[in-house]
Protein backbone atom coordinates (compact mmCIF):
# COMPACT_ATOMS: atom_id res chain seq x y z
CA UNK A 1 0.00 0.00 0.00
CA UNK A 2 1.28 3.83 -0.85
CA UNK A 3 1.63 6.48 1.60
CA UNK A 4 -0.64 7.40 3.74
CA UNK A 5 -1.30 11.08 4.90
CA UNK A 6 -3.80 12.81 7.47
CA UNK A 7 -4.09 16.98 7.02
CA UNK A 8 -5.55 16.59 10.67
CA UNK A 9 -8.01 19.02 12.69
CA UNK A 10 -7.99 19.36 16.55
CA UNK A 11 -6.96 16.10 18.43
CA UNK A 12 -6.18 13.68 15.65
CA UNK A 13 -10.28 11.66 15.50
CA UNK A 14 -9.31 11.07 11.58
CA UNK A 15 -6.42 9.49 12.05
CA UNK A 16 -7.66 7.46 14.50
CA UNK A 17 -10.38 6.22 12.23
CA UNK A 18 -8.06 5.53 9.58
CA UNK A 19 -6.12 3.63 11.64
CA UNK A 20 -9.06 1.58 13.08
CA UNK A 21 -9.91 1.28 9.19
CA UNK A 22 -6.58 -0.10 7.09
CA UNK A 23 -5.14 -1.58 10.15
CA UNK A 24 -2.20 0.74 10.35
CA UNK A 25 -0.94 4.29 11.16
CA UNK A 26 -1.16 7.29 8.86
CA UNK A 27 2.68 7.53 7.17
CA UNK A 28 2.59 11.79 7.93
CA UNK A 29 0.49 13.61 9.90
CA UNK A 30 0.51 18.05 9.21
CA UNK A 31 -0.74 20.44 11.56
CA UNK A 32 0.30 23.84 12.03
CA UNK A 33 -0.28 23.72 16.31
CA UNK A 34 2.99 22.40 18.13
CA UNK A 35 0.20 21.45 20.75
CA UNK A 36 -2.01 19.91 18.69
CA UNK A 37 1.08 17.77 16.70
CA UNK A 38 2.12 17.07 20.60
CA UNK A 39 -1.08 15.41 21.61
CA UNK A 40 -1.46 13.81 17.81
CA UNK A 41 1.85 12.34 18.49
CA UNK A 42 1.28 10.95 22.28
CA UNK A 43 -1.21 8.72 21.16
CA UNK A 44 0.06 8.20 17.56
CA UNK A 45 3.94 7.75 17.79
CA UNK A 46 4.58 5.57 14.87
CA UNK A 47 3.88 8.64 12.57
CA UNK A 48 6.12 11.00 11.23
CA UNK A 49 4.72 14.83 12.24
CA UNK A 50 5.03 17.68 10.65
CA UNK A 51 4.49 21.07 12.42
CA UNK A 52 4.16 23.65 9.28
CA UNK A 53 1.39 25.56 7.92
CA UNK A 54 -0.87 23.01 5.35
CA UNK A 55 0.14 25.37 2.44
CA UNK A 56 3.57 25.82 3.28
CA UNK A 57 4.07 22.17 4.19
CA UNK A 58 6.71 20.08 1.28
CA UNK A 59 5.16 17.08 1.63
CA UNK A 60 6.57 15.94 -1.71
CA UNK A 61 10.35 15.99 -0.29
CA UNK A 62 9.03 13.19 2.47
CA UNK A 63 7.08 11.57 -0.01
CA UNK A 64 9.81 10.99 -2.68
CA UNK A 65 8.77 9.07 -5.51
CA UNK A 66 6.47 7.01 -3.99
CA UNK A 67 2.62 6.56 -4.53
CA UNK A 68 0.57 8.36 -2.06
CA UNK A 69 -2.22 6.18 -1.70
CA UNK A 70 -4.70 7.92 0.51
CA UNK A 71 -4.98 11.85 2.07
CA UNK A 72 -7.37 12.85 4.36
CA UNK A 73 -7.72 16.60 4.46
CA UNK A 74 -10.28 18.84 7.64
CA UNK A 75 -9.23 22.49 6.37
CA UNK A 76 -9.95 25.32 9.25
CA UNK A 77 -13.38 25.40 9.12
CA UNK A 78 -14.57 28.11 11.18
CA UNK A 79 -14.42 31.10 8.78
CA UNK A 80 -16.94 29.14 6.65
CA UNK A 81 -19.51 27.68 9.44
CA UNK A 82 -22.23 29.73 10.37
CA UNK A 83 -21.58 29.43 14.13
CA UNK A 84 -19.65 32.81 12.95
CA UNK A 85 -22.96 34.59 12.59
CA UNK A 86 -22.63 37.84 11.32
CA UNK A 87 -18.81 38.38 11.55
CA UNK A 88 -16.59 39.16 9.10
CA UNK A 89 -14.35 35.77 8.00
CA UNK A 90 -10.89 35.42 7.84
CA UNK A 91 -10.09 35.70 4.09
CA UNK A 92 -7.16 33.71 4.79
CA UNK A 93 -8.71 30.58 6.20
CA UNK A 94 -11.34 30.59 3.66
CA UNK A 95 -8.81 29.80 0.97
CA UNK A 96 -7.21 26.81 3.29
CA UNK A 97 -8.86 23.89 1.10
CA UNK A 98 -6.97 25.53 -1.86
CA UNK A 99 -4.12 23.74 0.23
CA UNK A 100 -6.02 20.16 -0.70
CA UNK A 101 -5.24 21.37 -4.70
CA UNK A 102 -1.69 22.18 -4.24
CA UNK A 103 -0.95 18.93 -2.94
CA UNK A 104 -3.23 16.84 -5.06
CA UNK A 105 -1.08 18.42 -7.74
CA UNK A 106 1.85 17.57 -6.39
CA UNK A 107 1.48 13.92 -4.89
CA UNK A 108 -1.42 12.82 -6.96
CA UNK A 109 -3.32 11.07 -4.21
CA UNK A 110 -5.53 7.60 -5.27
CA UNK A 111 -8.58 9.04 -3.42
CA UNK A 112 -8.69 11.88 -1.05
CA UNK A 113 -10.87 12.47 1.67
CA UNK A 114 -12.31 15.78 2.72
CA UNK A 115 -14.66 17.52 5.81
CA UNK A 116 -15.65 20.38 6.76
CA UNK A 117 -18.90 21.92 7.67
CA UNK A 118 -21.51 21.89 5.50
CA UNK A 119 -21.35 25.55 5.11
CA UNK A 120 -17.94 24.90 2.76
CA UNK A 121 -20.86 24.66 -0.17
CA UNK A 122 -21.64 28.62 0.13
CA UNK A 123 -17.97 28.99 0.05
CA UNK A 124 -17.65 32.29 -2.24
CA UNK A 125 -15.72 35.66 -2.26
CA UNK A 126 -16.24 38.12 0.69
CA UNK A 127 -16.86 41.78 -0.05
CA UNK A 128 -15.21 44.90 1.56
CA UNK A 129 -16.45 44.34 5.33
CA UNK A 130 -15.41 40.86 5.12
CA UNK A 131 -18.89 39.19 5.00
CA UNK A 132 -19.63 36.93 2.05
CA UNK A 133 -21.54 38.03 -0.56
CA UNK A 134 -25.02 36.61 -0.70
CA UNK A 135 -25.44 36.92 -4.39
CA UNK A 136 -22.01 34.65 -5.28
CA UNK A 137 -22.32 32.10 -2.72
CA UNK A 138 -20.74 28.39 -3.74
CA UNK A 139 -18.93 30.57 -6.37
CA UNK A 140 -15.48 29.32 -5.03
CA UNK A 141 -16.79 26.15 -3.74
CA UNK A 142 -17.61 25.58 -7.36
CA UNK A 143 -14.00 26.20 -8.68
CA UNK A 144 -12.39 24.48 -6.77
CA UNK A 145 -14.12 21.41 -7.62
CA UNK A 146 -13.89 22.22 -11.33
CA UNK A 147 -10.18 22.44 -10.56
CA UNK A 148 -9.96 19.26 -8.77
CA UNK A 149 -11.82 17.98 -12.24
CA UNK A 150 -8.94 18.94 -13.85
CA UNK A 151 -6.42 17.20 -11.85
CA UNK A 152 -8.44 14.22 -13.14
CA UNK A 153 -10.50 13.83 -9.52
CA UNK A 154 -14.36 12.51 -9.55
CA UNK A 155 -15.97 14.07 -6.55
CA UNK A 156 -19.39 13.12 -4.27
CA UNK A 157 -20.12 15.12 -1.49
CA UNK A 158 -22.55 14.48 1.31
CA UNK A 159 -23.70 15.59 4.43
CA UNK A 160 -23.29 13.12 7.19
CA UNK A 161 -24.74 13.07 10.82
CA UNK A 162 -22.45 10.93 13.44
CA UNK A 163 -24.84 9.73 15.46
CA UNK A 164 -26.07 7.76 12.12
CA UNK A 165 -22.95 5.54 12.66
CA UNK A 166 -23.04 4.91 16.12
CA UNK A 167 -21.02 8.09 17.68
CA UNK A 168 -22.79 9.58 20.75
CA UNK A 169 -22.97 13.04 19.23
CA UNK A 170 -25.35 14.72 16.69
CA UNK A 171 -22.41 16.45 15.20
CA UNK A 172 -23.35 16.67 10.93
CA UNK A 173 -20.64 17.70 8.98
CA UNK A 174 -19.47 17.51 4.81
CA UNK A 175 -17.96 14.75 4.11
CA UNK A 176 -15.75 14.62 0.18
CA UNK A 177 -14.29 11.64 -1.92
CA UNK A 178 -12.29 12.59 -4.41
CA UNK A 179 -10.87 9.81 -6.43
CA UNK A 180 -8.48 9.38 -9.97
CA UNK A 181 -7.85 5.52 -9.64
CA UNK A 182 -11.06 5.02 -11.78
CA UNK A 183 -13.39 3.19 -8.94
CA UNK A 184 -16.85 4.56 -7.93
CA UNK A 185 -17.36 6.20 -4.68
CA UNK A 186 -18.73 4.44 -1.66
CA UNK A 187 -20.66 6.14 1.07
CA UNK A 188 -21.27 3.47 4.38
CA UNK A 189 -24.48 2.46 5.14
CA UNK A 190 -26.52 4.31 8.23
CA UNK A 191 -26.50 1.61 11.53
CA UNK A 192 -28.22 3.66 14.16
CA UNK A 193 -31.64 5.38 14.18
CA UNK A 194 -34.91 4.99 15.24
CA UNK A 195 -34.17 1.25 16.92
CA UNK A 196 -36.55 -0.20 14.28
CA UNK A 197 -34.81 -0.40 11.40
CA UNK A 198 -31.78 0.96 12.77
CA UNK A 199 -30.19 -0.39 16.24
CA UNK A 200 -30.76 2.69 18.32
CA UNK A 201 -28.53 5.75 19.02
CA UNK A 202 -26.13 6.04 21.21
CA UNK A 203 -27.03 7.90 23.92
CA UNK A 204 -24.45 10.25 25.91
CA UNK A 205 -25.74 8.99 29.26
CA UNK A 206 -22.96 5.81 28.12
CA UNK A 207 -19.89 8.82 28.31
CA UNK A 208 -21.31 10.46 31.75
CA UNK A 209 -19.88 9.91 35.00
CA UNK A 210 -23.05 9.99 37.33
CA UNK A 211 -20.81 9.07 40.60
CA UNK A 212 -20.25 12.97 40.08
CA UNK A 213 -23.63 14.66 39.42
CA UNK A 214 -21.92 18.39 40.64
CA UNK A 215 -23.45 20.36 43.16
CA UNK A 216 -26.82 21.97 44.57
CA UNK A 217 -28.09 25.07 42.61
CA UNK A 218 -29.21 25.96 46.12
CA UNK A 219 -26.11 25.75 48.20
CA UNK A 220 -23.76 27.57 46.07
CA UNK A 221 -21.32 30.27 47.65
CA UNK A 222 -21.39 31.95 44.53
CA UNK A 223 -25.44 32.07 43.45
CA UNK A 224 -25.80 31.10 39.77
CA UNK A 225 -26.62 33.76 37.04
CA UNK A 226 -30.45 34.58 36.59
CA UNK A 227 -29.90 33.25 32.49
CA UNK A 228 -28.82 30.09 34.15
CA UNK A 229 -31.37 29.07 36.82
CA UNK A 230 -33.86 29.88 33.38
CA UNK A 231 -32.01 27.73 31.23
CA UNK A 232 -32.23 25.19 34.07
CA UNK A 233 -36.10 25.58 34.81
CA UNK A 234 -37.15 25.43 30.90
CA UNK A 235 -34.99 21.73 30.93
CA UNK A 236 -36.60 21.03 34.17
CA UNK A 237 -40.12 21.60 32.93
CA UNK A 238 -39.08 19.68 29.28
CA UNK A 239 -37.10 16.53 30.18
CA UNK A 240 -38.61 16.02 34.11
CA UNK A 241 -41.86 17.61 34.87
CA UNK A 242 -43.61 17.70 31.48
CA UNK A 243 -41.77 14.49 30.22
CA UNK A 244 -44.40 10.98 30.23
CA UNK A 245 -41.07 9.00 30.48
CA UNK A 246 -38.40 10.98 32.02
CA UNK A 247 -34.74 9.59 31.44
CA UNK A 248 -33.98 7.71 35.04
CA UNK A 249 -30.85 6.61 36.40
CA UNK A 250 -30.75 5.06 39.58
CA UNK A 251 -27.40 6.47 41.92
CA UNK A 252 -26.16 4.98 44.95
CA UNK A 253 -24.73 1.04 44.67
CA UNK A 254 -21.41 2.29 45.77
CA UNK A 255 -20.39 2.83 42.20
CA UNK A 256 -16.39 3.57 42.33
CA UNK A 257 -15.34 6.71 40.61
CA UNK A 258 -15.71 6.25 37.26
CA UNK A 259 -18.06 3.36 37.36
CA UNK A 260 -21.20 3.97 35.56
CA UNK A 261 -24.23 3.44 37.33
CA UNK A 262 -27.39 1.79 36.93
CA UNK A 263 -29.60 2.79 34.60
CA UNK A 264 -33.20 1.83 34.45
CA UNK A 265 -36.66 2.33 33.40
CA UNK A 266 -39.19 3.80 36.29
CA UNK A 267 -40.82 0.46 35.75
CA UNK A 268 -38.22 -1.20 37.12
CA UNK A 269 -37.36 -2.52 40.77
CA UNK A 270 -34.69 -1.10 42.46
CA UNK A 271 -31.51 -3.53 43.75
CA UNK A 272 -31.16 -4.96 47.11
CA UNK A 273 -31.36 -2.14 50.12
CA UNK A 274 -28.57 -2.89 52.48
CA UNK A 275 -28.89 -2.71 56.38
CA UNK A 276 -27.67 1.03 57.21
CA UNK A 277 -30.52 2.55 55.11
CA UNK A 278 -31.57 3.05 51.86
CA UNK A 279 -28.69 4.29 49.36
CA UNK A 280 -30.01 4.68 46.14
CA UNK A 281 -31.74 7.89 44.72
CA UNK A 282 -33.77 7.80 41.82
CA UNK A 283 -32.15 11.16 39.58
CA UNK A 284 -33.74 12.50 36.18
CA UNK A 285 -30.53 14.21 34.37
CA UNK A 286 -30.57 15.97 30.90
CA UNK A 287 -28.02 17.99 29.41
CA UNK A 288 -28.33 22.06 29.18
CA UNK A 289 -26.52 23.76 26.96
CA UNK A 290 -24.69 27.50 27.84
CA UNK A 291 -24.60 28.69 24.63
CA UNK A 292 -27.39 30.24 22.12
CA UNK A 293 -31.06 30.03 23.52
CA UNK A 294 -30.94 26.12 23.08
CA UNK A 295 -32.70 24.72 26.47
CA UNK A 296 -30.72 21.24 26.01
CA UNK A 297 -31.61 18.14 25.29
CA UNK A 298 -32.25 14.37 27.23
CA UNK A 299 -29.41 12.43 28.05
CA UNK A 300 -30.40 9.27 26.59
CA UNK A 301 -29.85 11.14 23.53
CA UNK A 302 -26.71 11.65 21.51
CA UNK A 303 -24.64 14.84 22.44
CA UNK A 304 -25.08 18.00 20.31
CA UNK A 305 -21.89 19.28 18.57
CA UNK A 306 -19.31 19.67 20.62
CA UNK A 307 -17.70 23.31 20.10
CA UNK A 308 -13.92 23.97 20.90
CA UNK A 309 -15.12 26.32 23.76
CA UNK A 310 -15.52 25.55 27.34
CA UNK A 311 -18.33 25.23 29.46
CA UNK A 312 -20.93 24.99 26.82
CA UNK A 313 -22.60 21.43 28.03
CA UNK A 314 -24.08 21.26 31.56
CA UNK A 315 -25.21 18.18 33.30
CA UNK A 316 -28.32 18.88 35.28
CA UNK A 317 -29.45 15.94 37.88
CA UNK A 318 -32.92 16.56 39.27
CA UNK A 319 -33.72 14.22 42.14
CA UNK A 320 -36.72 12.57 43.09
CA UNK A 321 -38.00 11.41 45.68
CA UNK A 322 -41.33 9.24 46.37
CA UNK A 323 -43.59 11.79 47.97
CA UNK A 324 -46.10 10.82 50.43
CA UNK A 325 -48.00 14.44 52.04
CA UNK A 326 -48.19 12.67 55.55
CA UNK A 327 -44.65 12.39 55.93
CA UNK A 328 -44.88 8.26 57.20
CA UNK A 329 -42.45 6.10 56.30
CA UNK A 330 -43.23 3.21 53.89
CA UNK A 331 -41.67 0.11 53.38
CA UNK A 332 -38.65 -0.38 51.24
CA UNK A 333 -39.34 -3.56 49.52
CA UNK A 334 -37.96 -4.30 46.12
CA UNK A 335 -40.07 -1.81 43.50
CA UNK A 336 -38.84 1.07 42.84
CA UNK A 337 -42.44 2.75 43.85
CA UNK A 338 -41.99 1.70 47.27
CA UNK A 339 -38.60 3.81 48.49
CA UNK A 340 -40.46 6.79 50.35
CA UNK A 341 -38.46 9.55 52.25
CA UNK A 342 -39.88 11.91 55.30
CA UNK A 343 -41.84 14.69 53.94
CA UNK A 344 -39.76 17.40 52.32
CA UNK A 345 -40.28 21.50 52.21
CA UNK A 346 -43.13 22.05 49.47
CA UNK A 347 -40.82 21.29 46.05
CA UNK A 348 -41.94 20.78 42.87
CA UNK A 349 -43.26 17.71 42.14
CA UNK A 350 -43.93 15.25 39.19
CA UNK A 351 -45.94 12.49 38.26
CA UNK A 352 -44.04 9.50 36.83
CA UNK A 353 -46.51 6.40 35.66
CA UNK A 354 -49.19 6.91 38.29
CA UNK A 355 -47.00 7.89 41.35
CA UNK A 356 -46.06 11.08 43.02
CA UNK A 357 -42.50 12.57 43.43
CA UNK A 358 -40.85 15.70 44.88
CA UNK A 359 -37.83 17.25 43.06
CA UNK A 360 -36.02 16.94 46.43
CA UNK A 361 -32.69 18.69 44.95
CA UNK A 362 -31.07 19.77 41.80
CA UNK A 363 -27.51 19.48 41.22
CA UNK A 364 -25.33 21.23 37.97
CA UNK A 365 -21.48 20.20 36.55
CA UNK A 366 -19.70 20.87 33.62
CA UNK A 367 -19.31 18.44 31.52
CA UNK A 368 -15.89 17.17 31.77
CA UNK A 369 -12.83 16.79 28.86
CA UNK A 370 -12.93 12.98 29.59
CA UNK A 371 -16.52 12.61 28.89
CA UNK A 372 -16.28 15.24 26.00
CA UNK A 373 -13.66 12.63 24.52
CA UNK A 374 -16.20 10.07 24.96
CA UNK A 375 -19.12 11.81 23.47
CA UNK A 376 -16.92 12.84 20.10
CA UNK A 377 -16.18 8.75 20.06
CA UNK A 378 -12.93 8.98 20.79
CA UNK A 379 -11.58 5.21 22.30
CA UNK A 380 -11.80 5.68 26.17
CA UNK A 381 -7.89 5.31 26.00
CA UNK A 382 -7.12 8.13 23.85
CA UNK A 383 -5.02 10.62 25.65
CA UNK A 384 -6.04 14.24 25.91
CA UNK A 385 -5.10 15.40 29.05
CA UNK A 386 -0.99 15.46 28.62
CA UNK A 387 1.39 15.99 25.71
CA UNK A 388 4.08 13.45 24.24
CA UNK A 389 6.37 14.92 26.33
CA UNK A 390 4.25 14.29 29.47
CA UNK A 391 3.25 18.02 29.85
CA UNK A 392 -0.43 18.57 31.32
CA UNK A 393 -2.81 19.61 28.99
CA UNK A 394 -4.96 22.67 30.25
CA UNK A 395 -8.91 22.08 30.15
CA UNK A 396 -9.54 25.24 27.80
CA UNK A 397 -6.99 23.11 25.27
CA UNK A 398 -8.50 19.37 25.68
CA UNK A 399 -12.01 21.52 24.66
CA UNK A 400 -10.79 23.16 21.62
CA UNK A 401 -8.73 19.84 20.36
CA UNK A 402 -11.82 17.57 20.94
CA UNK A 403 -14.46 20.25 19.06
CA UNK A 404 -11.79 20.75 16.36
CA UNK A 405 -11.87 16.93 16.15
CA UNK A 406 -12.98 14.78 12.84
CA UNK A 407 -15.74 12.18 14.89
CA UNK A 408 -13.09 8.70 14.32
CA UNK A 409 -16.18 6.23 13.51
CA UNK A 410 -16.95 8.51 10.42
CA UNK A 411 -13.21 8.50 9.12
CA UNK A 412 -13.11 5.30 9.66
CA UNK A 413 -16.32 4.07 7.96
CA UNK A 414 -15.87 6.39 5.27
CA UNK A 415 -12.62 5.18 4.63
CA UNK A 416 -13.13 1.77 4.86
CA UNK A 417 -16.06 1.84 2.39
CA UNK A 418 -13.92 3.10 -0.28
CA UNK A 419 -10.33 1.62 0.47
CA UNK A 420 -11.97 -1.61 0.19
CA UNK A 421 -13.58 -0.93 -3.28
CA UNK A 422 -10.25 0.42 -4.10
CA UNK A 423 -8.43 -2.71 -2.96
CA UNK A 424 -11.09 -5.06 -4.57
CA UNK A 425 -12.01 -6.53 -1.13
Amino acid sequence: MGKVIDCFAGGGGASTGIEAALGRPCDIAVNHDPKAIAMHRANHPATHHVTEDIFSADLKSLVGDEPVDMMWASPDCTSHSKAKGGKPREQGLRILPWAVHKHAKELRPNVIFMENVAEIQKWGPLGADGRPIKAREGEEYNRFVDAMGELGYTFECRELSACDFGAPTTRRRWYAVLRRDGRRTAWPDQTNGDGLFYDPYVPVSKCIDFSDVGESIFERRRPLADATMRRIARGLRKFVLEDPSPFIVQIGYGERKGQRPRVNSIHEPLGTVVAQGVKHYLCTPFITKFYRTNTGHRADEPLHTITTSPGHFGLVSAFLVKYYGTGGAQPVSAPLGAITTRDRFGLVTVDIDGETYAVSDIRLRMLRPSELKLAQGFPRGYIIDRYDDGTPVPVKQQVRMIGNSVVPVMAERIVAANMEVRNGR
